[in-house]
C-alpha cells in the first residue's frame, strides 16, 4: 500500500505541474509580444511634435530662468544643464528617449526595461504591489505598472505605469530643460502598441513642481528584427572633468585644457606651488 501512495503522489504532483504550466502558457498569450529590441523612431529631443529649442516646456518662472542660463552656457562653450556629460545616467523621464535603444522582457509580476545607454534597467511591478512606505531614490525609480484589455478581447492592449522616488541630477533632454531639485517627479505611462507589430507608443506625462501643470508627449519606438546590441561604458575615454563648478576638458597628451573663451584656470589651493 505504500508503494502505491507514493506513485500517486508523484502522479498528482506531475499533474498539478502540468495543470501549472498550462495556466502560465494561457496567461503569456494574454501578454503583447514586445519581447525585442526597441530602437528609437521620435528624434533625440524630449517632445518630438516640437523643434528642439522650442519645445515650449510649461516651466516655472524659476526654471524657465534656469533653463535659460543652461542655453547661454552652451553657447559659451560649456555643458549647460546636462548632467550626462559627467556620466550621469539620463533617469526618468528622460530615459524613454531611448538613444541607442531598449529591450522589453514581460512577466506576470514584472516587466523589464532594459536600456542600453549608461545600462538604465527599469523594473516595473505588476504583481498588484501598493507603494511602499520608504522608496530608496534612484534614477530610474520605483515603478508600478498595470495591464488593462482597453477592447475587452481577452487579450491586454496597453500597460499603465506609475515611476515616483527619483533622484537627480535630472533634466529632460540634451537641451537642458530642467526638472526640480527636490526630486518629487511624479511620471505616468501608457505604454502601447501600434496597428502595426513593430511600432510602440509611450505616452509620457511628467508631474513635476519645476512645471506648472503636468506636460504630456508621445515617444515612438520601432522594432528591430536583426538586432547588434553594444556595450555603453560612458567613463571609457570620458575627457570631461568637473573641478569645483567648472566643466574642463583633458587633451590627448593629459593637459587640461579650458572648454570657452576666458575660462579662468582651476583652483589650486591645495597643491604647493612654487612662489612667484
Amino acid at each position: 500500500m505504500g508503494g502505491r501512495g507514493s506513485v500517486g503522489s508523484v502522479v498528482v504532483a506531475v499533474a498539478l505541474g502540468l495543470m501549472a504550466a498550462g495556466a502560465q502558457a494561457a496567461d503569456a498569450s494574454k501578454y503583447p509580444d514586445w519581447m525585442a529590441q526597441w530602437q528609437n523612431k521620435s528624434g533625440g529631443h524630449f517632445d518630438s511634435s516640437r523643434p528642439r529649442m522650442k519645445q515650449e516646456a510649461p516651466l516655472t518662472p524659476e526654471y524657465q530662468a534656469i533653463y535659460q542660463a543652461g542655453v547661454a552656457d552652451v553657447d559659451a562653450g560649456g555643458q549647460g544643464n546636462d548632467p550626462m556629460w559627467r556620466c550621469i545616467p539620463p533617469g526618468m523621464p528622460r530615459a524613454m528617449i531611448v538613444y541607442e535603444g531598449m529591450e522589453i522582457a514581460i512577466t506576470p509580476n514584472m516587466t523589464y526595461v532594459m536600456i542600453e545607454v549608461l545600462n538604465q534597467l527599469r523594473r516595473i511591478h505588476t504583481d498588484g504591489r501598493d507603494w511602499p512606505a520608504e522608496i530608496d531614490p534612484s534614477y530610474a525609480g520605483y515603478s508600478i505598472g498595470t495591464w488593462v484589455d482597453e477592447d475587452h478581447d481577452g487579450k491586454y492592449d496597453a500597460l499603465l505605469v506609475e515611476t515616483r522616488g527619483l533622484k537627480g541630477p535630472r533634466v529632460f533632454d540634451s537641451t537642458g530643460i530642467p526638472l526640480h531639485k527636490d526630486n518629487q517627479t511624479v511620471v505616468k505611462e501608457r505604454i502601447y502598441g501600434d496597428k502595426d507589430p513593430d511600432i510602440l507608443h509611450d505616452d509620457i506625462t511628467t508631474i513635476d513642481h519645476a512645471l506648472t501643470q503636468p506636460w504630456t508627449v508621445t515617444r515612438s519606438y520601432t522594432r528591430v528584427h536583426d538586432p547588434v546590441w553594444t556595450e555603453q561604458i560612458c567613463s571609457e575615454d570620458n575627457h570631461h572633468i568637473l573641478i569645483g563648478k567648472e566643466n574642463y576638458y583633458v587633451s590627448e597628451d593629459g593637459y587640461l585644457l579650458p572648454v570657452r573663451k576666458d575660462q579662468p584656470p582651476p583652483d589650486l589651493r591645495y597643491f604647493n606651488l612654487p612662489p612667484r
